[in-house]
């Protein structure tokens, strides 16, 4: 009877030895998550660590402070890390033409590599930049630069002369806007690559149209029938000279013409292909020479606004072709216009 209670009292502590070593496991497998101990413990034990222990689906977080082209992704899990990078490069970019902004979406344009960067920031120390590669599509921003310049850009418009009713109409040149698209592509692929969103600032450049109103400034009209040369100043009036123009046999001839050439108290020279010339010697400057003191020569072959030695013969059709002047006038017409002055002959 004495044995009894020993035995029973060595079963009754053995139990309760059990009891608390048992729950001391259970509490230890659960902060620790050491699923080796777990295994030696009741079956309760065991259940409750094994959802404790078992390791999320996208691993362990990144080291602290870590980041990966700017962006902050130390401490979270790979996968919404690369979230975090995948969410900062779809900030559209500002891109500023001139004073006018633009949005870039980088998604149409590139495309960011963004888990293999989270990959390589899980092996960095902390307080690390991990570079961002971006890979830039070609022809996706090529067609978003071209889109660019289209609204931007556009090309100079030279000034015009036309002739209506008689007198030269004359429209102004416009400058033009050029934007280099190569420069606008470096810097773009820059702030990609750097994964920041800065604003781009490019301007454009001003292009001078070729032909200027300046071009035209002055612009003479001779008209055959009345025998009239007037001189336009940018399309205006400035004034009227009677002229001698060309017989029926030697016409003046019409269209659009320029002054080619400018001389001073010119010699003439007999056009050796005129029958009418045939037997005539040059004559020097002077008074009697057929050319006055001055000559304007045009680009239609041995044509040209000169003075006379013959003043009766302004007002009528009485020259070879040429377009006679009286002297004074053909002197103060020569200070008053250009090589290259446009002449219309109607």
């Amino acid at each position: 009877m004495k044995r009894l209670p020993a035995a029973v009292l060595f079963v009754l502590g053995f139990a309760a030895a059990g009891a608390f070593s048992g729950a001391v496991i259970a509490d230890v497998t659960t902060s620790t998550t050491t699923s080796t101990v777990a295994t030696t413990t009741a079956e309760t034990t065991t259940s409750a660590t094994t959802t404790a222990s078992a390791p999320p689906a996208s691993g362990p977080t990144l080291p602290h402070g870590v980041r990966v082209a700017g962006v902050r992704v130390g401490g979270l899990r790979p996968a919404d890390a690369v979230s975090a990078v995948q969410l900062a490069f779809r900030r559209p970019l500002p891109v500023v033409v001139d004073d006018t902004k633009v949005l870039l979406d980088p998604t149409q344009v590139a495309s960011a590599y963004s888990a293999t960067a989270v990959a390589r920031a899980r092996i960095s120390e902390s307080g690390a930049n991990v570079q961002l590669v971006v890979a830039v599509h070609g022809p996706e921003l090529r067609t978003w630069l071209a889109a660019i310049e289209k609204r931007f850009a556009r090309a100079p418009v030279d000034a015009t002369l036309k002739l209506k009713q008689g007198k030269p109409f004359l429209t102004k040149d416009k400058p033009g806007r050029a934007l280099s698209t190569s420069r606008l592509a470096e810097k773009i692929v820059a702030e990609l690559q750097a994964n920041t969103r800065l604003p781009v600032q490019v301007r454009t450049k001003a292009v001078a149209p070729k032909v200027s109103v300046g071009t035209f400034a002055e612009t003479i009209v001779i008209n055959r029938s009345t025998n009239r040369l007037s001189l336009y100043d940018l399309g205006k009036l400035r004034r009227t000279f009677k002229v001698a123009t060309g017989q029926a046999i030697y016409p003046t001839p019409k269209g659009v013409w320029h002054i080619v050439v400018k001389w001073k108290n010119p010699t003439w020279y007999p056009p050796v292909q005129d029958a009418w010339a045939k037997g005539l010697k040059p004559v020097p400057p002077g008074p009697g020479n057929p050319l006055g003191t001055r000559w304007m020569g045009l680009d239609a072959p041995g044509v040209g606004i000169h003075g006379t030695d013959e003043p009766a013969s302004i007002g009528y059709s009485a020259s070879h072709g040429c377009i006679r002047m009286e002297v004074p006038d053909a002197e103060w017409l020569f200070d008053h216009v250009q090589v290259g002055t446009t002449v219309y002959i109607l």
